[in-house]
């Protein structure tokens, strides 16, 4: 190899002052065609080995921090770039005082372990040369200083010079050595630097270098490994980073030249010398990662690029307040994929595919879109098992490319962000899949490992120890900031307020943190406490600090129970009227998530279809004969059913959450297993069933909204404002699980008015009434004022398209009672004349 013009000049200079300063040392692996050799700069058995130097670009630049710490004796080291002084190094030595007799420097360069160092003359030297290191004595310089001067070509950069003092006393010769105060080569990095501890993750300087900071605190050793190809088997170089320069407390970094050609990057966590077994793994902080297929074991890289700029001018958050949303569970896959959504395949199961469906947002009327986790996940068990939290999966972009794929979420946000709609994640940060590299990085840090086999064998985050909080933490903001989120929905909630051992917490730090963080403080935070694994609901008492929100699953609960002909009614009760139970102390039915159907469990049309004895704990019920039917009567019922669902989730105190799919009678064929739904049939929409339910959805959502005052309170109405009934004008039987009916009437402060133009104003008081019955029951409607009379909104007993109306069909002159149907609900208006 010819050799290039020589830009290094290292000098070194020998005091013999009480002074300071710590070492600096940096040590690396690189072996011939990305092989590993182990870091060890205290052996001078030394081997000569040739290194592909062509890999390397010239470094440029070398930049280093400074440490001070007390010795008795230092040498001084300075890297010069053509008579540019860039860096200075003091080290402390193994012996004290004085530095006596005639000094000697032993050094050699190497790239990796200080016992394959490389031939230092290219022109002449091959690779079992024996020239491996040189002796070179020191002289004065002209300030009487003992100095000498080691000529490099740039072209080598980045490489380690490994030096050895030798000290010769007296005329009997008597040779000392002379190592660092670690009782190892001085070694001093040329084209690294040490770095800085944050932000973990890598960052990009001002001056065109990268900075790696990476958390672990049980390993002895981090190795930096750096890919020219991502795709290669083998990275191009690994850094062992030393713990006496490259680490800060519990986080490992270092500082590499931009201009050098890496592409990729991962860490390799070692205990003891042994680097078998040990696999490159992704950094939990990469912000854009590569994901290399399904093979096992997988192979996950961040990318060493930054996050490419994205407009985000004209983007206006909606910031709805929590009491109007109206919201609709999707999965983004599914949502699209399937061939009926008329996509192109690029598109298609995409976050553009859900831009391409704004339109069907707006004819349901939600304003606000939930999404199943996005995270990177195992395939083979769903997104509910994440390995990565700072980048959206790869299969939701058009091509996969990682860049592509936040691109086209953001540009997601921002169209819905622009119809009013808003978007909220579910996220998963109580466990991982075993794809997580966080387990070979520092298990005992990150994951609950005194907590039992139960929570080892779930993969279980100790979500409340400081490092495991400070990266939820980071990933909550990150999303926010860089993806203009709206707001969470924690599944598996009631582990996060779990301690290491899975003891119960009073005031978790995490769940108070986010609550009390200046930045996530102000986006919508929802706590829902179902657990993947067991695929159940765990109830807890979820602190709140009247920020935190809750999926109430006893309101899927005891809705489903009343319908279906049993509880009693006082569980009704207490949820149409906002579930002050839960949400009475400190917070509002605005907190109120409320759900008949979830994307686990059965769908809204199996709920009416499938009661066997294995779905007891779906609460179901099949209206009188298990699965698909022929049967008028049955159908008829179960059309009831479907009906009264919607009613009774609108007309209650709390939010709606709609599940994809239920509008279209979306089926899995009496399965509540999660892996069992399937896509968005498109074509559902358009049958009978479909056009009907959607255009009800619709009705009920822009019912909400024009009854805001009664409906969509953020505080429980009060006493006053509701008159409650049972059969025949009677109080109701709160407790007796005999009585299948109950009725209330909503009163308004205001008396209901309708404008010039015909338009509705907020109306009247409402009249709500409630049927689980098998027969008709006759109800009587509260007397009105003589220039106001009822008008029914709804009776679900009707025959489409008559069972809904927005103008409503006035009671009949003189009438004061109404025949209310088996199986049925009814909503009237009070309204002026």
């Amino acid at each position: 190899m010819a050799m290039l013009p020589v830009p290094y000049v290292m000098q070194s200079h020998c005091l013999s002052i009480e002074a300071l300063e710590s070492s600096k040392l940096f040590a690396a692996s690189c072996g011939e065609n990305g092989r590993r050799v182990t870091s060890d700069s205290n052996k001078l058995n030394l081997k000569q080995k040739t290194v592909h130097g062509q890999l390397m670009k010239p470094a440029r630049r070398i930049s280093y921090d400074h440490h001070v710490l007390k010795a008795l004796a230092t040498s001084d080291v300075s890297v010069v770039k053509m008579s540019e002084n860039v860096a200075t190094y003091r080290f402390m030595m193994e012996i004290g005082g004085q530095l006596k007799g005639e000094l000697f420097m032993i050094w050699g360069l190497f790239r990796s372990d200080s016992t394959c160092f490389m031939p230092l003359d290219f022109k002449q030297s091959s690779a079992d040369s024996k020239q491996s290191t040189i002796e070179t004595p020191f002289t004065k310089n002209s300030v009487g200083t003992l100095a000498v001067e080691l000529d490099f070509d740039e072209s080598l950069a980045p490489f380690y010079v490994s030096i050895l003092l030798k000290s010769q006393l007296g005329s009997n010769l008597k040779l000392s050595t002379i190592r660092s105060h670690r009782k190892t080569n001085f070694i001093v990095p040329v084209g690294f630097g040490s770095g800085r501890p944050s932000p973990l993750g890598i960052s990009f300087t001002d001056d065109g270098l990268i900075n790696f900071a990476f958390f672990s605190r049980n390993v002895e050793s981090v190795v930096l490994c750096l890919y020219a190809d991502t795709r290669a088997d083998k990275p191009a170089l690994e850094i062992d980073l030393d713990p006496y320069v490259n680490r800060s407390g519990d986080i490992w970094h270092a500082l590499v030249d931009c201009s050098l050609p890496f592409v990729g990057y991962g860490y390799r966590c070692r205990n003891g010398t042994e680097n078998k077994g040990h696999r490159v793994l992704l950094d939990p902080y990469a912000r854009v990662i590569e994901d290399f297929g399904l093979d096992l074991p997988r192979k996950f890289l961040g990318k060493l690029c930054e996050e490419p700029a994205f407009d985000w001018s004209g983007d206006f958050r909606p910031s709805l307040p929590m009491e109007r949303l109206i919201i609709y569970r999707l999965n983004v896959t599914r949502f699209t994929i399937d061939k009926s959504s008329k996509l192109p395949g690029d598109i298609a199961g995409t976050f553009a595919g859900i831009s391409e469906k704004l339109h069907h947002f707006k004819n349901l009327g939600v304003n606000a879109v939930l999404l199943e986790p996005i995270f990177p996940f195992d395939e083979q068990k769903g997104p509910y098992f994440p390995w990565h939290f700072f980048s959206p999966g790869s299969l939701y972009g058009p091509s996969g490319d990682p860049k592509t794929v936040a691109k086209s979420m953001k540009e997601m946000v921002k169209k819905l962000h622009a119809s009013g709609i808003e978007v909220l994640l579910e996220v998963v940060f109580t466990h991982t899949s075993e794809l997580a590299s966080l387990r070979e990085i520092d298990n005992s840090s990150y994951y609950s490992v005194n907590g039992g086999e139960d929570l080892k064998s779930r993969n279980a985050l100790n979500c409340n120890y400081p490092i495991v909080q400070q990266m939820i933490l980071e990933s909550l903001r990150y999303w926010v900031i860089e993806f203009h989120i709206d707001g969470f929905c924690f599944v598996n909630a009631s582990s996060l307020t779990r301690g290491g051992h899975g003891e119960f917490l009073s005031r978790p730090p995490l769940i108070e943190a986010i609550a009390f963080d200046p930045l996530l403080s102000k986006v919508k935070l929802i706590a829902d406490s179902w657990d993947p694994h067991s695929v159940e609901t765990k109830e807890t008492a979820f602190p709140h600090w009247k920020r935190w929100a809750e999926m109430n699953g006893k309101f899927c609960v005891d809705v489903r129970n009343f319908l279906r002909g049993q509880g009693p009614i006082s569980n009704l009760a207490t949820r149409l009227c906002g579930s002050g139970d839960l949400f009475l102390s400190g917070r509002g039915p605005a907190f109120s998530f409320n759900f008949i159907t979830r994307n686990v469990g059965l769908t809204l049309v199996d709920l009416v279809s499938f009661s066997g004895s294995d779905l007891e704990p779906q609460c179901s019920w099949n209206c009188g004969e298990e699965g698909p039917t022929n049967k008028t009567v049955v159908l008829e019922t179960r059309l009831k059913q479907i009906r009264n669902f919607l009613f009774v989730l609108f007309i209650s105190l709390g939010v709606p959450v709609l599940n994809m799919g239920d509008e279209c009678g979306q089926s899995t064929g009496g399965s509540p297993v999660y892996t069992d739904r399937k896509p968005l049939d498109w074509n559902g929409l358009k049958s009978g069933f479909g056009i009907q339910v959607t255009q009800f959805i619709s009705f009920l959502s822009s019912l909400k909204v024009r009854r805001s005052d009664l409906l969509q309170n953020r505080s429980f109405l009060k006493e006053e404002n509701i008159e409650w009934r049972g059969t025949e004008q009677f109080p109701p039987k709160w407790d007796d699980e005999s009585c299948k009916f109950l009725s209330m009437t909503l009163k308004t402060d205001a008396q209901p008015s309708q404008s010039t133009s015909g338009s509705l104003n907020a109306g009247g008081d409402l009249f709500i009434a409630f049927n689980s019955g098998d027969h008709s029951e006759k109800v009587t409607l509260p007397p009105l004022a003589v220039d106001a009379t009822w008008v029914c909104l709804v009776d679900t007993a009707l025959p489409f398209p008559g069972f809904f109306t927005v103008d409503g069909v006035p009671l009949e002159a003189g009438l004061a009672t109404y025949e209310m149907k088996s199986h049925s609900c009814i909503l009237f208006e009070a309204r002026s004349l």
